[in-house]
């Protein structure tokens, strides 16, 4: 815990479908880039440059204002040994630190578990999405998912407080605990239990919101409103998870990557705005990131599943700049075609679980990984 007493909280931004490093951190300066990628290439001229080397697309502006501000790590070439181009398999790999097997239990589940072993609080993670991500999944750990918070909790539709209160004691019977001592009765009932409780609190989040911060009309803008909503309401949440995209640019990539970045840029910079308005910025960090890269050279109008990947962390205590070497475009350095990855994803997250949320990170990652240095002491 900081010294101010205040917790520190995670949002993890998952990028589905596989974002493209090379269109997102471009190495302008490197003429390979240009050769593999005749069609789709961000043109030197237009590249937002951090250094003499790379520079950010064009649709980046918010992103490299806080880069300017020292409040951005990239990491390099982040990924995984031996890698797999299927998104699914991937993602499940990233989400449970397992490469060489199926898991069952994801990372951030077992994260919350360990910072809160009784399930005392409901809300200590929270999806703002459709499902329930496989990071998020543990059992018996109570998570969240919200669509929207603004109608969010069991029966919104029902407006008659009479007839809502009869429908949810229903349900609370429904899912009450068995006499019998079915084990998988007892699972359901607090199950049902946790929903209701966790509709009831997040129910009053909107109603405590004050914030000058307008954010745009789109889906990932509204759920990093939701987050921030959520934080400030102060209900004891730590992990608040969020996805956006498709990024799978197999076609048209120029205009539908752009278009992705430029709404996650503009709802990022937002919602960085609100915790700087709260004074939250600092005990606040931001995570980024995508299942795999994309292949170096174009297919014409897009780019095909590939292997290393960049990864972003945001915050007020992120310590700015580029970590891990960016893989090498050479072709006697390329996987198979892909930037190779070089930087194994769980050193990153072992760095945020111990140096961020003080956790015990080997057994959350499945092993001990050399950590990263874009944490502020």
């Amino acid at each position: 815990m900081p010294a101010n007493g205040k917790k520190r909280s995670l949002i993890v931004i998952q990028l589905i479908g596989a974002n493209d490093p090379l269109n997102t951190v471009i190495p302008y300066s490197n003429g390979l880039y240009y050769d593999y990628r005749p069609n789709v290439n961000i043109p030197a001229k237009d590249v937002l440059p951090i250094n003499d080397d790379f520079g950010f697309s064009p649709q980046l502006g918010p992103i490299k204002d806080l880069w300017d501000r020292g409040n951005v790590a990239l990491v390099n070439g982040i990924g995984y040994t031996t890698p797999v181009r299927s998104h699914f398999r991937s993602m499940d790999i990233w989400h449970t630190c397992e490469p060489d097997k199926i898991a069952t239990e994801g990372w951030l589940g077992r994260a919350i578990r360990d910072m809160d072993p009784q399930g005392d609080n409901v809300l200590t993670g929270i999806n703002f999405g459709r499902g329930l991500p496989r990071a998020l999944g543990c059992k018996g750990v109570p998570v969240a998912s919200v669509g929207n918070l603004d109608t969010y909790g069991l029966f919104p539709d029902v407006e008659d407080e009479q007839q809502k209160h009869y429908a949810l004691e229903a349900f609370a019977r429904m899912y009450g605990m068995s006499n019998d001592n079915d084990p998988i009765m007892d699972s359901l009932g607090q199950t049902g239990r946790n929903a209701l409780k966790g509709a009831d609190i997040l129910r009053t989040a909107p109603g405590k919101y004050s914030s000058s911060v307008e954010y745009a009309q789109n889906p990932i803008s509204q759920n990093m409103k939701s987050i921030a909503q959520v934080m400030f309401a102060d209900l004891g949440t730590r992990v608040f998870y969020t996805s956006h995209g498709s990024f799978d640019t197999h076609g048209g990539e120029l205009v539908t990557h752009g278009k992705l970045w430029e709404d996650l840029g503009g709802a990022i910079a937002d919602c960085y705005a609100d915790l700087e308005e709260h004074d939250m910025q600092d005990d606040t960090m931001m995570l980024i990131w995508t299942e795999f890269g994309r292949r170096i050279r174009d297919n014409g109008s897009g780019t095909d599943h590939g292997a290393g990947g960049t990864a972003m962390l945001i915050g007020g205590s992120v310590k700015g700049g580029m970590y891990g070497e960016y893989p090498s475009l050479e072709e006697a350095q390329q996987l198979d075609g892909d930037l190779r990855a070089n930087n194994d994803f769980r050193s990153t997250y072992s760095t945020i679980l111990e140096r961020w949320l003080g956790l015990d990170a080997p057994s959350i990652v499945n092993g001990q990984f050399e950590q990263l240095d874009f944490i502020e002491k």
